[in-house]
């Protein structure tokens, strides 16, 4: 069989659902810690922010050893860290003091999701085809599409064989990541940029348009992730339901609308302008915090949570586009510094909604409070694109 760049970017799709498997199946299993091994919640907490920690530190060295030892070696390696430490969480905590175990299967695919949010962009970016934020676009749905998947299939799974057998659905989930670094060791990879043309980093960080992009990024993580973490919790408290239909009506919808959001501008964005686009997915993030907020109603606001997921879907993928366009030569570097920012994005805006939920409430609601709070960030990303707007002007009035 004679691969192409088609099957590439097939195993791009499936990597960034493999990210989505690492980021978001633990959690679904934090209560079987508890119950299984007396695992406090603590613990917990330093689990995901390992999780984050490690990811944030192969952003910043991904760049330097993907350079190194080729984007084919990486990647199919990152798969591979994956794959081991899904079995690794199915096996260890049986082997050893379960909580080190946790750690070192915690650390273990923390590393692979790491370098895949590093390597898969690049590599999509380099394909020899037309439209690249469309296919930027189409690829960042494919992490909605596998959070969607494992929630729904992970409960499925607990529904029919028991949470007693969880280690099995460890190693299940695990086929996808070997599948895939079995794929990603055939196909066609392209480098980025060449290496005579590639700016230093040292120069990156000299140009004042790669700092707006840093800040564009972290927005977007934080606008994401400000919602997301918080919107089962929401679901719960807004509609009184159980865990599972919260998380259905919460986290589940917010991944199918900005899902949803990156395939339609996939579709889309041949006929769109890209920084027009983003400042009017802004604008409506603006109004889908405030719907949540401030509405007395309960279903308007789980509408502004399913509207903010349809509106944080195009920034993350679209500043990467912007970026890549507007700093060609940055290669590698350029797209593990803006991951390295996104993540910290991911940390600012839960972090940013629950030290307001401390201190602040609206109509009785701590959430809430701290959600308006988090308006800041499609509010500064607004700020930022306009900048680029008049750089960008500027520049084609001084080459008149």
């Amino acid at each position: 069989m004679t691969f192409t760049f088609k099957h590439t970017k097939f195993a791009c799709y499936c990597g960034y659902i493999v990210s989505a498997v690492i980021n978001n199946f633990t959690p679904l299993l934090f209560i079987i810690f508890q119950t299984d091994f007396g695992i406090t919640m603590g613990q917990l907490s330093f689990l995901i922010t390992l999780n984050f920690g490690v990811q944030m530190t192969v952003d910043f060295l991904g760049a330097h050893f993907a350079d190194k030892i080729g984007y084919k070696i990486s990647v199919v390696a990152a798969n591979v860290f994956a794959a081991g430490g899904l079995i690794l969480m199915g096996t260890l905590p049986f082997l050893m003091n379960p909580f080190a175990g946790l750690v070192i299967a915690v650390v273990t695919y923390a590393v692979g999701s790491g370098l895949l949010e590093v390597l898969v962009s690049p590599i999509v970016e380099a394909l020899p085809t037309d439209g690249k934020a469309a296919s930027m676009s189409l690829l960042h749905s494919f992490y909605c599409w596998g959070h969607v998947a494992v929630v729904l299939l992970t409960t499925l799974y607990f529904s029919i064989f028991g949470t007693k057998n969880w280690t099995v659905i460890c190693v299940i989930w695990a086929i996808l990541p070997i599948f895939t670094a079995l794929l990603y060791s055939q196909v066609p990879i392209n480098s980025f940029t060449n290496e005579e043309n590639k700016i230093p980093i040292r120069k990156l960080f000299g140009m004042k348009i790669f700092w707006l992009f840093l800040i564009l990024m972290l927005c977007s993580g934080a606008a994401e992730q400000g919602m997301a973490q918080w919107a089962s919790l929401f679901a719960e408290s807004a509609l009184g339901v159980s865990k599972t239909v919260g998380d259905l009506f919460g986290p589940c919808m917010f991944a199918i609308t900005m899902g949803i959001s990156r395939v339609v501008y996939g579709k889309a964005a041949a006929k769109l302008n890209l920084a027009n686009y983003i400042l009017t997915c802004a604008g409506l993030c603006i109004a889908s915090y405030l719907l949540v907020s401030l509405s007395p109603n309960s279903v308007l606001s789980l509408i502004g949570c399913a509207l903010c997921g349809f509106s944080v879907g195009v920034m993350w993928p679209g500043v990467l586009s912007l970026a890549a366009g507007r700093c060609p030569q940055g290669g590698t570097a350029l797209f593990a510094l803006l991951a390295l920012a996104g993540d910290v994005g991911c940390f600012t805006g839960p972090n940013t909604a629950a030290a307001i939920s401390e201190k602040f409430t609206i109509g009785g609601s701590a959430l809430k409070a701290g959600l308006l709070g988090c308006v800041i960030f499609p509010v500064a990303m607004i700020l930022c694109t306009l900048l680029l707007k008049v750089m960008k002007d500027r520049k084609e009035k001084n080459h008149e």
